[in-house]
């Protein structure tokens, strides 16, 4: 069974423009990206997939394998969608380029899910999650088979009972089997969808289940000045950093 991981990425972004390229401890973020996917045991390849030449350009600066894609795409799933037509692979895994700290054996952990189970299309990681009204973090609900209830960018669930309530933020590590991956992508946009601006709720609203595997992770999506320079500081110590500087 053949694993390519494809890191989606682009340099427009609302919270913070040009955030792909942000220096990080002397690299791009995009690069981060890439070399920490490259230490997966199970991903068989590894490519960014953008419109921008300057991402091109830093990518394989680094010797990093880039493949261009359309300027069009409003989703970093239709991205890669594109790019997977091209690949000859089993599962096509999404790992969202701004997943700065992502651990590689997350990457495993929540590829094996589809690995194990020839039923399951798609899934995603998740981590336990304490900060309150952050619009940017995509906070999950499941049900009691692991499996994705609602996906949600404010606090689920609710806290009324509960101040201290644990949620569940998305982690955005999230394998496809590829004949899934080009058939959602060709669904129409969804109701929820639109409203949480959340491509995955077109999955749940379209009948299909996304399977939900937890890890314990401190990483942090980078969406804003202030998630840049939490990952700043934390990079400094961290253990797959020291592998690939």
């Amino acid at each position: 069974m053949k694993v390519v991981g494809l890191i989606p990425s682009r340099l427009k972004s609302s919270r913070l423009p040009g955030k792909p390229l942000k220096n990080i401890c002397g690299l791009p973020m995009i690069v981060h990206v890439y070399k920490r996917c490259l230490l997966s045991e199970l991903l068989d390849d590894v490519f960014v997939v953008t419109d921008s030449n300057q991402i091109k350009s830093a990518v394989e600066s680094f010797d990093g394998k880039v493949i261009m894609s359309s300027k069009e795409h409003q989703t970093g799933t239709d991205r890669i969608a594109e790019a997977a037509k091209n690949i000859s692979a089993d599962i096509i895994v999404n790992i969202q380029g701004d997943e700065a700290l992502v651990v590689p054996s997350h990457i495993d952990k929540v590829t094996k899910a589809l690995i194990n189970d020839p039923k399951l299309n798609i899934a995603i990681l998740v981590n336990t999650f304490y900060k309150k009204d952050s619009l940017s973090d995509i906070k999950v609900v499941l049900n009691n088979r692991s499996e994705v209830l609602y996906l949600s960018r404010s606090d689920i669930p609710n806290d009324y009972h509960n101040k201290n309530q644990e949620m569940l933020k998305a982690y955005h590590i999230v394998p496809f089997r590829k004949k899934f991956l080009l058939e959602y992508t060709k669904m129409p946009k969804s109701f929820l969808e639109l409203i949480e601006n959340n491509e995955y709720l077109r999955i749940l609203e379209n009948g299909y289940n996304i399977k939900a595997v937890k890890v314990n992770s401190s990483a942090i999506s980078v969406d804003t000045y202030d998630d840049l320079e939490i990952v700043r500081k934390l990079m400094i110590a961290d253990k797959y950093f020291n592998l690939y500087s």
